[in-house]
C-alpha cells in the first residue's frame, strides 16, 4: 500500500486547508486511517482516525469540532478538512492506516503503512 499526502500550505489563523490522502496498491475498504503531525520540537502525536468507510470516527481534543474527515466517490482519498486554524496546528501532517480489518486508534504502532508528511503552517 502506498500512501500520498497532499494539500499542506501556509494559511493565516482563522483559516482552512484540505489534506488528502489518496491510497494506492490494494483496497482499504477494511483497514483504519489516521492522521497524525508532529510540531517543531515536538513528538508526532495523533490528530483524527477513522475506518476507510466512514464509521468509527475519532479526534483528539486539540481538533474536535475543528477538523473533519471525507472521501471521495472513488473511495481511494480520503480528506481532513481543518477549519478555523491556529499557530498551535502547525505541524508536518502524516497520514497512515492499518492493515485490513484494523481498528481506529490513536496509536501510532496500530499504523501499518504510512505517506510523506505534508507541511502546515499556520501564521498568526
Amino acid at each position: 500500500v502506498q500512501l500520498q499526502a497532499s494539500g499542506g500550505g501556509l494559511v493565516q489563523a482563522g483559516g482552512s486547508l484540505r489534506l488528502s490522502c489518496a491510497a494506492s496498491g490494494r483496497t482499504l475498504s477494511t483497514a483504519s486511517v489516521g492522521w497524525f503531525r508532529r510540531s517543531p520540537g515536538k513528538d508526532r502525536e495523533f490528530v483524527a482516525a477513522r475506518r476507510w468507510n466512514g464509521a468509527n470516527t475519532l479526534y483528539a481534543d486539540s481538533v474536535k469540532g475543528r477538523f473533519s474527515f471525507s472521501r471521495d466517490d472513488t473511495g481511494n482519498t480520503v480528506y481532513l478538512q481543518m477549519n478555523s486554524l491556529v499557530p498551535e496546528d502547525t505541524a508536518v501532517y502524516y497520514c497512515a492506516a492499518t492493515s485490513a480489518y484494523g481498528n481506529v486508534g490513536s496509536w501510532e504502532g496500530r499504523y501499518s503503512y504510512w505517506g510523506q508528511g505534508t507541511l502546515v503552517t499556520v501564521s498568526s
